[in-house]
């Protein structure tokens, strides 16, 4: 006998919102029977953390040798929001009749925050927590993770807009002899892009060479730099291929054009702005891979994931001072005119539009900051990502608490198909 379902709703239908909007939510019981609590706690929180393990062998004083793991660990908190939307810790009892019973919250954002990110060795990541504080007893927990997006408009930087270019010669030694060079071109028409663009390559053999060209292979990978400031400063360093591209051969004495497409998936934008235990970097690589015993050629250049797409080379370039305001128009999530713990239902939802359990159907999330000064860019498609949390309980938190949504949540992240980057000047 207890709590027959305990679910978090949020305002909108991918719980994704850029830092500085309000967050709107409600917590949904049915009790199977009236219950006694202290009350009910909301804790809304965004946080880093890092950690990993390292073995090292040692010999000890009989000459055995010992395996020791060290953990390393990094934490970084960004805010806290805390408080009870009904009684209080200090209270008398409350009983809370049978059925189902709804609880509202809400919490503004600050307006400086960095990505929610997911990845092998660290996160950065936004989680509500609900407590129905219980005296004398186990408390009962629900808890839900959410995106949080801070924009980085490509447009606000015009290294962005410069082109991607590798050039690699090499010539190759045979008894003694140098041969003509095998020259290799790709280039891509700028260096900033979103999540759902196509980054457009074009590769240029001249294989003036007597050695084959097997393959060009190009590849995107994220570069991610985790800290541990426990139990001392330290670093560790992933390289992951999200995407690989490849076209071959160009045999000895030919040329070659290819064009190629790398489609980006929803991935996290670059920088991770405002974290300072995990940078997070993309590059992307080119391996020519020849015949024989020669060494492959290889070479490698920064490219940057934003959330607001270059617009058109005609467009003008928005001041970088401008204002990052949430925009007002109808896309934007409903704000509920709700204090903590009052029930609510926003006048401008059409009758019927209601979700199992009460809760109005969710809105479409806000727009980017910066959007509305593109007249011509498309509205964002916020999709999941591929990389995952392992899982959202943190160390310490009940094996009875109640998860809304996947316990392994991966965030969303706005993407943009259809919209091409612009063409190089």
């Amino acid at each position: 006998m207890g709590i027959k379902e305990a679910v978090i709703y949020l305002d909108n239908q991918w719980n994704t919102y850029y830092a500085g909007q309000t967050v709107n939510g409600r917590i949904e019981y049915v009790f199977d029977s009236p219950k006694k609590v202290r009350g009910i706690h909301v804790k809304i929180k965004g946080e880093a953390h890092t950690e990993w393990s390292e073995s090292k062998e040692e010999q000890d004083a009989e000459g055995k040798t010992q395996s020791t793991d060290t953990l390393h660990t990094g934490n970084e908190e960004y805010f806290q929001i805390s408080y009870y939307l009904l009684g209080s810790n200090t209270g008398n009892e409350i009983e809370i009749p049978a059925g189902k019973q709804v609880y509202n919250f809400t919490c503004t954002l600050p307006p400086v925050l960095p990505s929610s990110f997911e990845g092998q060795h660290g996160y950065i990541r936004y989680t509500i927590k609900v407590t129905l504080d219980r005296p004398w007893k186990f408390d009962q927990e629900t808890k839900m993770a959410f995106t949080v997006i801070n924009a980085l408009d490509l447009n606000l930087n015009p290294s962005y807009r410069e082109p991607i270019h590798f050039q690699m010669e090499k010539t190759f030694c045979c008894f003694c002899c140098a041969s003509p060079p095998l020259c290799v071109d790709v280039r891509a028409p700028v260096s900033g892009y979103c999540p759902g663009q196509v980054i457009p390559l074009t590769i240029d053999i001249e294989n003036k060479s007597n050695v084959q060209l097997h393959l060009v292979k190009i590849f995107l990978r994220k570069v991610v730099n985790y800290r541990a400031t426990s139990p001392s400063t330290s670093t560790r360093k992933t390289k992951d291929v999200i995407l690989t591209v490849q076209e071959g051969p160009a045999p000895a004495g030919t040329t070659k054009h290819w064009t190629l497409t790398m489609e980006i998936p929803p991935i996290p934008p670059s920088n991770l702005v405002n974290c300072n235990i995990i940078d997070l970097d993309y590059d992307l690589k080119v391996e020519c891979v020849v015949s024989g015993m020669h060494f492959n050629m290889k070479d490698r250049k920064y490219i940057t994931i934003g959330t607001v797409p270059l617009v058109n080379a005609g467009q003008p370039i928005p001041s970088p001072s401008a204002p990052m305001q949430p925009s007002n128009d109808a896309s934007q999530p409903a704000v509920l005119p709700v204090g903590p713990g009052e029930p609510a239902v926003p006048s401008n939802v059409p009758s019927g539009d209601v979700a199992p359990g009460g809760w109005v159907v969710p809105g479409e999330p806000a727009q980017p900051p910066y959007q509305s000064l593109y007249p011509s860019l498309s509205q964002p498609v916020y999709k999941e990502s591929q990389y995952a949390a392992r899982t959202i309980q943190d160390r310490g938190e009940s094996k009875n608490m109640a998860i809304t949504g996947a316990a392994n949540f991966a965030p969303y992240y706005p993407t943009y198909a259809w919209q091409p980057p612009p063409l190089p000047q």
